[in-house]
């Protein structure tokens, strides 16, 4: 008996002792300083893989996944990947490659401002496809509502020159001035705001894009009609880490500058169809 005694109170003060020692090394998790570096990333899948309202995927299925390193500074560095599909020529593994980086600066009045740079690549593409563009994008809160306003300026480069002033001719391979070096400007508003008793996110963007009219030197273009209008309008739910998206994406290109540009700027291998006609767009997103 003696022996089960000194056992069980044996047992009680070991049991007494980790139980403190939990709580100690919770209570110095909780109080513990935010990691320096911060890691995030996210994978997703869509019925169209959209870029200022025009397709990159020709209007079918795109995966899609990025990763991000946030230091506590406010600099950060990522990628972020998309296979593409019936556009021009980026040729290699169809696929966009973007490189990120930047710096994020709270500002007064739960205000966010948004500076870097992203350079566009197409892995083992066409030549003269790559270009890079910084922005600057200024997020803040109004009532119920996350209001962000962007502007995106991609100097002159090689790949948003017009080589091409039709799709016939890109077809054709008759250079409308071969080495053209063109800039791009686009301007773009976002906003979100969670419907009340729903677990919904109503979502908002327009966005203008200015550029050269006609195609670049892989029968592509940021801003293929020279200027345009983009929006969307959709809703968003979210359930622990995934987000599955819905939305209408739109341009103001009429069908007859869409034809001009045919058959790099069209969908479907018989050069019919529209890859900036608006469309219903579903996707989902894991974030991790």
């Amino acid at each position: 008996m003696k022996f089960r005694h000194a056992a069980a109170a044996v047992a009680a003060l070991v049991s007494t002792a980790a139980g403190a020692q939990a709580q100690s090394t919770s209570q110095d998790a909780d109080s513990a300083p935010p990691p320096t570096v911060t890691i995030s990333g996210s994978a997703a899948i869509a019925s169209d893989y959209r870029f200022r309202g025009i397709s990159q995927s020709d209007r079918d299925m795109a995966v899609q996944g990025g990763i991000t390193a946030s230091h506590e500074s406010g600099l950060y560095a990522g990628v972020w990947a998309s296979n593409l599909a019936g556009w021009g020529t980026f040729g290699g593994a169809n696929m966009e490659l973007d490189l990120i980086a930047g710096y994020k600066a709270a500002l007064a009045d739960n205000a966010t401002l948004d500076v870097g740079l992203t350079w566009y690549m197409y892995p083992g593409g066409a030549a003269k496809t790559d270009f890079a563009e910084p922005y600057v994008k200024l997020t803040g809160i109004a009532g119920p509502a996350t209001l962000t306003a962007g502007v995106a300026y991609a100097p002159k480069q090689q790949a948003l020159g017009r080589w091409y002033r039709t799709g016939a001719d890109a077809a054709a391979g008759t250079y409308t001035d071969p080495g053209a070096k063109d800039d791009n400007l686009y301007l773009w508003g976002d906003a979100a705001v969670a419907v009340a008793g729903t677990p919904f996110t109503a979502k908002a963007h327009i966005g203008h894009s200015r550029g050269q009219d006609g195609l670049g030197p892989n029968a592509t273009a940021v801003s293929p009609t020279g200027a345009y209008w983009d929006w969307s309008l959709g809703l968003d739910t979210n359930w622990r880490n995934l987000t599955l998206g819905l939305a209408y994406a739109d341009t103001d290109i009429s069908a007859r500058e869409a034809a001009y540009l045919r058959p790099s700027f069209s969908k479907g291998q018989d050069g019919t169809g529209s890859i900036a006609a608006g469309t219903f767009l579903v996707s989902l997103t894991a974030a991790f």
